[in-house]
């Protein structure tokens, strides 16, 4: 008896092992409805999912992956474009109400995309028409390109698994080359090499302020130290 339940027991556990396992959990996953609309320059695309946290996202210049969950619930997509995109060039940002993609065409030279995806039963079942932003090809010298105002401050992509957006450097950004633009703007006060890494991590949005006497030279000595410089007090 004692052998049989310890063996029920171990293949309970190692089930709930596999179940629980990441792989297991993105096979449960729900598949994201996803809308687009293009120009002959780029596309953009929409997971409609409202409140995503934990989301992870890697373009490629052929595909698209993601994960996230949305309400609790893990959501994915995997999808494969109908022809090459440039993952350098495009951007994301997860809004309240969905994740926005401005995801640009590898050759933009070419003709509007007759689908998103290059399996056209897959863009049956998963991918709708952004009516939203819809425009047929003759006229989008009329219309003009896309109205971008909801995906300003977004992600780059740059071809990487990208996790949610905190503070800190932006992606693909060295700091040599946020020194450079730095210094050439004068609206940040002119910040510059000798700038403090208190106002630098503040001016990116992510970091917390520097003690100011960091920045201006003085002694982060403690308190016991500079009792020494303190008059004794006279008895009463």
């Amino acid at each position: 008896r004692h052998n049989r339940c310890c063996t029920r027991s171990c293949n309970l556990t190692k089930d709930q092992q596999i179940l629980l396992s990441p792989s297991s959990i993105m096979a449960q996953a729900n598949t994201a409805p996803i809308k687009w609309a293009q120009r002959s320059d780029s596309l953009y695309i929409t997971i409609a999912l409202p409140d995503v946290k934990d989301e992870n996202i890697q373009l490629e210049d052929g595909t698209l992956n993601f994960t996230g969950t949305s309400n609790s619930k893990p959501y994915t997509v995997a999808i494969e474009f109908f022809k090459p995109v440039s993952s350098e060039e495009s951007t994301y940002k997860v809004l309240p109400r969905s994740v926005q993609m401005h995801v640009v065409k590898k050759d933009q030279e070419d003709e509007f995309w007759p689908r998103l995806l290059k399996d056209k039963a897959k863009e049956k079942n998963q991918v709708k028409i952004d009516w939203d932003r819809y425009v047929d090809e003759d006229e989008e010298e009329e219309e003009g390109g896309f109205d971008m105002s909801a995906m300003e401050g977004g992600m780059g992509m740059g071809g990487a698994g990208m996790g949610g957006a905190g503070g800190g450097m932006p992606p693909g950004m060295d700091m040599e080359a946020l020194m450079k633009q730095m210094g050439g703007m004068g609206g940040l006060g002119g910040a510059g090499p000798g700038a403090g890494m208190g106002d630098m991590s503040a001016m990116m949005g992510g970091g917390m302020p520097s003690d100011p006497a960091d920045d201006l030279g003085g002694d982060n000595d403690s308190d016991d130290d500079s009792d020494d410089d303190l008059p004794d007090l006279e008895d009463a």
